[in-house]
This record gives structure tokens, sequence and C-alpha cells, in this order.
């Protein structure tokens, strides 16, 4: 259904840096980077002066990604925390339905980045793999 998501970022290195450890917490690789962007799988984060996004602001938004396990959830939370965000919930179980465990903060432009485990569902397709 989603084919790729845009995030423009005010300050660059403070994102890239957040993202970088995120994205290991949750065995997310670093597709590649130049001075102005920098992406993961379909997930492409840029300055407002990228060619790319021509001057064109995101609003806030809130992006989830999908952990293995609980473990995975409570590492993405300490690296999040570790390297620039803030506190949006603390890892736990939530109401949303049974078995919802998920941590939520805040990156350096006030995104709300997520991280779930659904217990035993499994929602991404192995098969689909993406190449630089």
């Amino acid at each position: 259904m989603i084919d790729h998501i845009g995030l423009v970022v005010r300050d660059l290195p403070a994102s890239k840096k957040f993202y970088t450890a995120v994205f290991e917490a949750l065995g997310i690789p670093i597709g590649g980077s130049d001075d102005r962007n920098f992406w993961a799988d379909e997930l492409f984060i840029s300055t407002p002066d990228s060619d790319e996004v021509q001057g064109q602001l995101t609003g806030r938004l809130h992006l989830a990604f999908q952990a293995h396990d609980r473990d995975m959830v409570d590492a993405f939370y300490r690296a999040a925390m570790g390297n620039g965000g803030r506190d949006n919930g603390a890892p736990g179980e939530r109401a949303y339905h049974k078995g919802y465990y998920a941590a939520f903060v805040l990156d350096p432009d006030g995104n709300n980045i997520e991280a779930v485990c659904r217990d035993s569902a499994v929602r991404s397709v192995e098969s689909v793999v993406v190449r630089y």
C-alpha cells in the first residue's frame, strides 16, 4: 500500500545520530546517505534544501516500526533516549489490544516515533527485499 515515506528534518546530523541508533536497535540497515539525505529501506530523511524536498516541510507525524520482540522494543527505547530522543511513553503493554507492547519517543524534530511488538503477530512480507 505505501511505496515510501519522506521525512524533512531541521538538523540532519542530530537526526542521523538518532535514527542510526534507533535503526541499529531494530536491525534496520542504513541504505545510504549524502550531505542532505539519508535513508533506510523506503524511509527517506532529508533537509528542507534537498533536491527531493524543494523546501517543503513535513508536519509532526507518527511512525511506528515493527519490533521482533519485547527486548527489541526496549533496545529501541534505550537507543533513542541515549541519542537525542525524548520520552513519549516508556516500554510497556498498551490497552489498544492484547499483546500490544510498545515504546514511544519524540525524535529531534518532535515526531512521535514508536517501536511495537504485537507478540506473535508477523506483519511484514519476508520476500520483499529493497536493494540500493
